[in-house]
Parts: structure tokens; C-alpha cells; sequence
């Protein structure tokens, strides 16, 4: 497998975490999928194994929001829970009254502290507020995010897609995972588009008239990724048809007529 092949697929983090320990990747079943995606990417681009993560965080370790959540307490242990969420909204709401929440918002909030935490940099939770009213008042789009396929073309769709709704961006991206094509919405609209190219053509065809720009166009529908058909488990595979035979056995009846 090479990298287009890896980044044209969709891959369930159960199989990321199981391909990441054939090849020797430390802590496999700790990173997130986005950090597997990053890891894998590389591996298969320099064979190398390199974990760009933060070290985990011993079990016994005592939770930020046990030893009670103030801005100058310094993130050691965070947890990404109800309190937690809602300490940042109110100590936010001091620095920015007419705050609105924003898409994307805190989860750039928590790479940004993860990457400060592996950079070895000491941050509190004053720090985070900051970064977090930063994020949230940042004009335009957000930056795409390395390897963050589902939240890139959720922006993208509902920001390209006028009066679209979040179902029909989750429908999209369901629909874009099944094809053989790299997993943003740049490709999913030229794949549209080629489809609605093809409804004139189908049409010239039937009139027998040439479909206009049809010369030296690729049709579209082999993009799907083709899955083989496999039998049932314990189940054998389907007998072929045996020939019908009654034509034969009626012309023979009546010869002997």
C-alpha cells in the first residue's frame, strides 16, 4: 500500500490501531486516529516510526477538575468533561461578554494543548481561555486541519453548500467514504459535477444526437471502490444454474410424434 492508496481509503480506527502494531508503532492503542493517520502516513512515506504526541499521563495521576479549576492552576491532568467545558465557557464569557460558540473551536483548543504539553511548555488554565477566545474570534475559516478528513469537509460543505443542512453534510460524507477517491470536498463536488454532466449525455445517446463535451470525458462511475462478493461464513459458495433443457426436450417429444 502506498500513500494515495491509504488516503483514498477510510479507515475504522480499529483497523489503523491493528495495522499500527504490525509495524511496530509504540502505543498503538493509546493514540487517538488522527495521530495513527499522521503516524501511518509517514510511516508509509519514510518507512520510519515517529510518535508526534504528547507522553501519556499516569492513571493514579490526580484529575485538574479534582483539585478544583481556577485560571492560574497549571493543566497537568485535563479531562475533556462537563465541568471542565463549561469552567472555560464562564472564565471566556469574562474576557468576551458577547462570546458565541464556534464549530471547530475547541477542538483546535485541545491540539493547541496538546502540542503545547509535548513542546514541554508550562500552560495554565488561564492560557487556555485565552487561546480558546482567540479561536472563537478568529475572522474567516479555520485553517484545514492535517489529517482531520470528516471535520475539513463538514466546514467545507456547509460553508460551499448553500442552505445545507448537517444531515445532508453527514449523508455526503457517508456517500464519500465509499468511493475510491481522496476524502475531501473538493473531490466530492467534481464527482458531482461529472455525474450532472452525464444526465445530457445519457439523453443525447437515446436521441442518437452527440452529447456535448461527451468527446474525451471519463465517466465517473468507476470510481466506487470495487468489494469482492465473499460467501457467508460455513456457507458454501452458489451452485451455477443448471441449462434449461426444456426447449430441447419438447423438440424431441415432437420429433417422435
Amino acid at each position: 500500500m502506498d500513500v494515495t492508496q491509504f488516503n483514498h481509503g477510510y479507515w475504522y480506527a480499529t483497523e489503523l490501531k491493528a495495522f499500527a502494531k504490525t509495524i511496530g508503532i509504540p502505543r498503538a492503542g493509546a493514540l487517538r486516529k488522527d495521530e495513527l493517520e499522521q503516524a501511518l502516513t509517514r510511516f508509509l512515506r519514510t518507512g520510519a516510526i515517529e510518535i508526534r504526541a504528547a507522553p501519556p499521563v499516569s492513571r493514579s495521576a490526580i484529575k485538574d477538575v479534582d483539585r478544583g479549576l481556577r485560571p492560574g492552576l497549571r493543566v497537568v491532568v485535563y479531562t475533556n468533561d462537563t465541568a471542565t467545558k463549561a469552567f472555560l465557557e464562564r472564565e471566556a464569557l469574562k474576557l468576551a461578554p458577547d462570546l458565541k460558540r464556534r464549530s471547530g473551536a475547541r477542538y483546535r483548543l485541545n491540539r493547541w494543548r496538546e502540542q503545547q504539553i509535548a513542546k514541554g511548555a508550562a500552560i495554565t488554565y488561564r492560557d487556555l481561555v485565552r487561546e480558546y477566545v482567540r479561536l472563537s474570534l478568529t475572522a474567516g475559516s479555520f485553517p484545514h486541519i492535517p489529517h482531520g478528513r470528516y471535520i475539513n469537509f463538514m466546514s467545507d460543505f456547509l460553508s460551499a453548500e448553500k442552505g445545507a443542512t448537517r444531515s445532508q453534510a453527514v449523508a455526503a460524507w457517508k456517500l464519500l467514504k465509499t468511493l475510491n477517491i481522496p476524502k475531501d470536498y473538493r473531490s466530492w463536488k467534481n464527482l458531482r459535477s461529472s455525474a450532472t454532466r452525464s444526465v445530457p449525455a445519457a439523453a443525447a445517446r437515446e436521441s442518437g444526437a452527440p452529447a456535448p463535451g461527451a468527446r474525451g470525458r471519463a465517466r465517473a462511475d468507476t470510481t466506487r471502490a470495487p468489494r469482492p462478493i465473499v460467501p457467508a461464513a460455513g456457507t458454501d459458495p452458489p451452485a451455477p444454474s443448471a441449462p434449461d433443457d426444456s426447449r430441447r426436450d419438447r423438440r424431441a417429444r415432437g420429433s417422435r410424434r
